[in-house]
Order: C-alpha cells, then structure tokens, then sequence
C-alpha cells in the first residue's frame, strides 16, 4: 500500500463514520501501474483484442495517456465482452470481460476503496480479501460447530447476486463513506456499462458484471450494509442464544444454537433481501438440523450435510470415536473436475508426452490448491485414478499403430508419475 492509500486506511479507522472528499488524486500512474502488474499474464482480451502483452509494449505512454484523459473526464469505459461458462446440469454462468484499460482503472478504483471498507468490513465477510480465503471461512465454520453453536444451520443461496444489484442503492452505500464526486463518477462508469455478447448489444440496468475487477469489491460493500452489518446490530441481539453468519461473497451459511432463532431469521431474511432488489434461491435455500450427534449414537455418520465452497460439510467420528466436523469434494464439482480432465486428455492427446504430462501436473495439483485438505484425501485419489484412467486412454487411441496397453502404461507413468494425493491445507 503506498504511503497516501496507508493514510486513508488509518483514517478509516479512526473514523468509521468519516467521509472522504478527496480521493480522485490517488489515481496516479504508479497507481495504474501497480493495477497493470496485477492482471494475469493470460488475462483473456476485451473488445477491443488488446492483451496484457501488447498493451505492455507501450506501457508508459499508455498509463501516462489513460491518467490524462482521466483528469480531463474523458475517459469512457468500453463494452464487456461476455462469455458462458458451463456449469452443472447444463446450465452457463454469464462472465463479463472488460478490456486491459478498463481493468486498469477498475484496479485502481479497487484499491481506493478497498483501503477504506477494509477497515469496515465484519470478520464474518471473507471473499476477495486480502489475506483471507475460502479455507478461512470453513475455518470459521468448523469452529463454531464444534464448539456446539450450529445446532441449526441456515443455508442461503442468493439468486444472481451480481445480476440484481440494484445500482441506486449501492450508490447510496458508497456515499456514506466516499463524497469525491469524480471518483463516484468512475465507479458508475464501471456499472453503466454496454454488454456484447456475441452480435447482440444490451445495456443492462441492474447489477454489476460478474467477472470485472471491481465488481467483487462492489458485492462485498453492498452485503455489507444489506447483510452484515443488519445480522450483527439488529438481528443478533434479538435472538435467544448465539449465532454466527459465515459469508464467502455471495455465498453464505448461519449457525444457530436455537431452532426458533433460525426459522424467525429465515422469514426475515427474506424480506431483507427483497428490499434491496435480492432474492433467495428457494430450492438452495433450507434450514436444516446439523447439531454434534451424541456419543452414543452408534452410526458412522451424523444425520446431515450440506454444501459450501464446494465442499459437502458433515458430522464424522474419529478413531477415537469422538465427533468432529469434516468435509469432501462436492460430488459435482468432483465430476467437473474429472471430466475436464477426460476432455483435456482427449483434446491434447497428440502432443508429446512430457509436455501432455506437465500440464497434467499443473492441473492436477491446482485442484489439490484448493480441495487438499485434511480428510480430503479419497476424493483426492479419485481424481488422480480417473485422470490415469484418461490419460492411458488416449494416449491408447491417438495412434492406429503405436498402442499403449495398461501395462505400457504403468511403465510410462514410473517417468511421468502424476501427483499423489495429499494434504496441502489445514482447515481444523
């Protein structure tokens, strides 16, 4: 964080009730570049088709230009470019790509009000924050579980949250803490925006595109005065005993000690949404029983379990026949992964074997990133069974003459051996 941005996080701090009226003149060209430096190298193209690389060939002059035509209010966000991504049952998720220089500025404007709503944000928030992760919130989580607070757990699903932003309202929020018109201007041109999609042209009036630089910070800000801060000031101290919200952007879980607790939050939940242009997904929304079994119940498992961050959440005993909280690969996300595997393989087949190899290895160890954690493991092996399984099977089929039998196989995997499963994460 540069000296200026640190300066307005302190005040932040002291004043959680503090406006800022002057923020527009922390958009400097070191602060579009360190935006730049953070993109990803492979970065998909807007548009307009400039990369990261062919934008960097010119970096200054282009930074330098950009800055001045933001000074001059000149400067106009370019059309996203929207692709589906496939999802489960057949369904895509809507992803919005802006063009480099759009990043560039969104970053920018990121970073300003992340130095300012980072020092407001709850604990319960942990999505798209610095030094915080998924993994913390399944942390917090389990922590809370086995400490007998989630005899009741709300699980919520926000239908489309990013769709269905209701753009006034966030305005509203942002307000509260920012007064510098030209930055408020910047970040309404990063909402108001065009989307192509293909050939068709629209200009949505809700929401914010899914997939853009600020949106996550735009998300987390208006969850934070429409969920967070309502839970913890007026829900919590009307209720009977504990609770405790755990929120990864818009996915979220409640915990409750008291089952009237929780089927009075979940009617006024609600309505709370529905206030602020939201609503509940009613078929991934439930309340349901997920209290520590007792000692003498003599299954293997508890009686409930539910889904969160692509996990499957439930009660197990441990050798020692206690109860604890533990988690696996959801079942879909576990065939996702195997079956992008399988396409990979079929796709890539003609391609040297050390190279297929590699890439095998970067995918299969990207999936233990994240899914490796303790008590993981046999969804961890499936995965690398089945990717054997594929890879023997058209490394088998990419040739009428050179065959490779399963036993041709083993051989060939004593050289490229894949990744073992393994634990790479602690959550408990």
């Amino acid at each position: 964080m540069s000296p200026e941005l640190l300066k307005v996080a302190e005040r932040a701090k002291r004043e959680p009730e503090g406006k800022f009226h002057s923020l527009a003149h922390l958009l400097t060209e070191d602060a579009l570049a360190r935006s730049f430096q953070r993109l990803r190298r492979d970065a998909a193209a807007g548009v307009d088709g400039v990369t990261k690389e062919l934008y960097e060939q010119h970096l200054s002059e282009n930074l330098r230009e950009l800055l001045a035509r933001l000074k001059a209010k000149k400067y106009r966000h370019q059309p996203i470019r929207r692709v589906h991504i496939p999802k489960e049952k057949g369904t895509t998720r809507p992803i919005g790509i802006s063009t480099v220089e759009d990043k560039v500025v969104q970053g920018a404007v990121r970073e300003v009000l992340e130095a300012i709503y980072e020092q407001d944000f709850l604990d319960c928030s942990h999505g798209f924050r610095p030094r915080r992760s998924a993994h913390d919130a399944i942390r917090a989580l389990n922590r809370v579980a086995q400490a007998g607070e989630t005899n009741w757990l709300l699980e919520a699903d926000i239908k489309g949250f990013f769709d269905n932003i209701d753009r006034t309202k966030l305005m509203e929020m942002l307000q509260l803490r920012v007064c510098d018109g030209s930055l408020l201007g910047l970040v309404g041109k990063c909402l108001h925006v065009g989307v192509l999609d293909g050939e068709e042209y629209t200009a949505p009036e809700e929401g914010t595109a899914q997939g853009s630089v600020i949106s996550p910070m735009l998300g987390n800000i208006y969850l934070h005065y429409v969920l967070d801060r309502w839970f913890e000031s007026e829900v919590k101290p009307r209720l009977r005993s504990k609770a405790t919200l755990v929120r990864y952007a818009d996915d979220l879980v409640i915990g409750f000690a008291h089952r009237e607790d929780a089927e009075r939050v979940m009617r006024v939940l609600h309505q709370r949404m529905e206030k602020y242009g939201l609503q509940l997904h009613p078929d991934k929304t439930r309340l349901l029983a997920f209290g520590r079994p007792s000692n003498g119940t003599s299954a293997r498992k508890g009686p409930a379990s539910f889904d969160f961050l692509g996990f499957t959440h439930y009660w197990k005993r441990t050798r020692a026949g206690k109860w604890m909280v533990a988690c696996k690969t959801r079942r879909a996300r576990l065939c996702r992964a195997i079956k992008a595997l399988y396409d990979w393989c079929r796709s890539h087949r003609h391609l040297e074997v050390k190279a297929q190899h590699a890439a095998l290895v970067r995918r299969v160890e990207g999936h233990f990133n994240y899914f490796g954690v303790n008590g993981n493991t046999n969804a961890l092996a499936q995965l690398v069974h089945w990717t054997r399984r594929a890879w023997q099977r058209w490394l088998n089929r990419r040739s009428q003459k050179a065959h490779m039998p399963w036993e041709r196989f083993t051989d060939l995997l004593k050289k490229f051996p894949l990744p073992m499963a393994r634990v790479k994460v602690q959550i408990w």
